[in-house]
């Protein structure tokens, strides 16, 4: 099956969408999950590759990072967060290094870091 065609316009807005109702008591789940899954998208485009896993359960997970490919199993290399971490990560009020919510395994893990903030706000 061929993979689905990520739209950088759709992502931008599902993120302007989450932003406007991210200081509600709970954004609409819907709302959320578009943004995450838009924005896991565009990184996965911006940062090709599998040598690391970014996980935001439980709405998504990606690979990425150009090296080594992981194919079977847990992967070495895995980034794993909630999605308001997430969400606040890829605009850039929040940094990977500096989050005790955001799980770092393996030694490239960080590396996601040379790919965020996709979008600042």
């Amino acid at each position: 099956m061929a993979k689905k065609k990520h739209d950088p316009a759709a992502a931008l807005a599902a993120v302007a969408e989450w932003i406007t109702r991210d200081d509600a008591p709970t954004p609409p789940r819907a709302t959320i999950a578009e943004a995450v899954r838009a924005t896991l998208h565009t990184l996965e485009e911006r940062a090709p590759g599998a040598s690391v896993e970014v996980r935001v359960p439980p709405f998504a997970a990606i690979q990425c990072v150009e090296g080594p490919a992981h194919t079977r199993g847990t992967p070495p290399n895995v980034v794993e967060m909630d999605s308001r971490t997430w969400l606040r990560v890829a605009v850039g009020l929040e940094k990977v290094g500096e989050n005790p919510r955001i799980a770092l395994s393996g030694i490239r893990a960080g590396e996601i870091g040379r790919w965020l903030p996709m979008w600042s706000v």
